[in-house]
C-alpha cells in the first residue's frame, strides 16, 4: 500500500514540474501538458487545480497570451480556445 502513495506522490510532483516547465518554455508547453496528463492518467493522480485552467480541455493546448479568450457572465468564468474554437465553463 505504501508504494501506491509514493508512485502518487511522485507523479504529482512531476506533474507541478512540467506546468512549471510549461510556463518558462512556450515551444515545448504543448507537449508539457500531453505528457502531465499521461502521467495523471497512468498513475491516477489529478492534476491540481490552479494547473486545470491553464490549457485547453478539448484539444489540450497550453494557453498563452493571444490564443485564449476569458470572460464572465453570470457567475460564471468563460474559457473560449482560440485554437478549437470550443469553450470551458468555471463557477466562480
Amino acid at each position: 500500500m505504501k508504494d501506491k502513495e509514493k508512485v502518487k506522490e511522485i507523479a504529482l510532483e512531476k506533474i507541478i514540474h512540467l506546468f512549471n516547465e510549461a510556463k518558462s518554455n512556450l515551444s515545448k508547453a504543448d507537449r508539457y501538458v500531453e505528457l502531465a496528463r499521461k502521467i495523471g492518467m497512468k498513475s491516477n493522480v489529478n492534476i491540481p487545480k490552479e494547473f486545470k485552467r491553464r490549457f485547453c480541455k478539448h484539444c489540450y493546448k497550453y494557453f498563452r497570451s493571444g490564443n485564449y479568450r476569458v470572460r464572465t457572465r453570470n457567475k460564471v468564468v468563460v474559457y473560449y480556445c482560440l485554437n478549437c474554437k470550443k469553450f470551458m465553463r468555471f463557477r466562480i
